[in-house]
């Protein structure tokens, strides 16, 4: 609530002047940066939009915090980063090979934030997200992309009837039922991850890496079906080829969160992050369970 009563600057983190001023004008001790382009299909095929707003503009990012004497940094990285594991729930020093240009460019920011700590002694916290899902349990922010690419809005935009079908890109991974399998973390488990973040650098803590993911993979196939108990709606899904860029399974070990932070995911059940992301769509699209027409919010 009170992030929604700031004041709101719209602008492009390569603008070194428009940092340069807002350093200059605010009284700021800390930054947490979430700015960047995140789909592994795009990156693929137009890596270079990737590498200047998400490593460039970061670099710049901190070249302007640096300047400003602002020296504790809270960053969302990925589990893209690792690329196609060797072992699952994937721990944090895993090695990390990323098989895309989204994946790379994370992995290039972390190191260039490693390298800032000990020039310029910037301490971070950058956090390894896996799939962020769900929405606001009371229903006030969700997932509403242009366009949208994410699997469970997807999901539930074809059980609204917004869609005709629901894609499942490859059914031969090395999986149980062919399909990709993906850790689903509830958003409002990863907000309460950041605030503890930036309570652990403002209260002296070091440069720390953290996964942030609930240790549990569902597959394409098992959210669909999930979403089809959810809704209480024939979701058709289809299946199609797969997407460059998309390992077979990414499950991840938050342990170290747990240990260090003492982050403790809330919202653990597929069914309950279907659940508030359902209800939240919804109520954008003024659709009730009985498929009755209300006013839109």
């Amino acid at each position: 609530e009170d992030v929604l009563k700031v004041k709101l600057v719209v602008g492009d983190t390569n603008d070194r002047v428009l940092l340069d001023n807002l350093f200059s004008d605010y009284d700021i001790s800390a930054v947490m940066h979430f700015a960047a382009y995140a789909y592994v299909g795009e990156s693929v095929t137009d890596p270079a939009k990737y590498y200047r707003n998400n490593v460039t503009g970061t670099l710049t990012l901190l070249e302007a915090m640096v300047a400003a004497s602002i020296n504790k940094l809270v960053f969302s990285s990925t589990c893209a980063t690792y690329g196609v594991p060797k072992t699952v729930p994937i721990p944090e020093d895993h090695p990390q090979n990323p098989i895309n240009p989204y994946g790379a460019s994370k992995l290039m920011v972390e190191r260039i934030l490693s390298d800032f700590y000990t020039a310029y002694d910037l301490k971070s916290v950058t956090f390894r997200y896996f799939n962020a899902a769900g929405a606001d349990p009371e229903g006030r922010l969700g997932e509403d992309h242009t366009p949208e690419t994410h699997l469970i809005p997807l999901v539930l935009l074809t059980a609204l009837g917004k869609r005709e079908s629901i894609s499942i890109f490859g059914t031969d991974y090395p999986t149980a039922d062919g399909t990709c399998i993906r850790d689903y973390i509830h958003v409002q488990d990863l907000a309460s991850a950041h605030v503890l973040g930036l309570d652990y650098l403002l209260k002296g803590g070091d440069s720390e890496i953290f996964n942030l993911g609930n240790g549990n993979g569902f597959s394409v196939k098992e959210v669909i079906e999930a979403a089809r108990l959810v809704t209480k709606q024939e979701i058709k899904a289809i299946e199609c080829d797969r997407r460059p860029g998309d390992p077979p399974a990414l499950v991840g070990s938050s342990d170290k969160a747990r240990k260090l932070l003492g982050w403790y995911p809330q919202y653990c059940d597929i069914n309950t992050i279907l659940s508030h992301a359902w209800q939240w769509h919804q109520k954008r699209h003024g659709v009730t369970d009985a498929g009755l027409r209300v006013p839109a919010a």
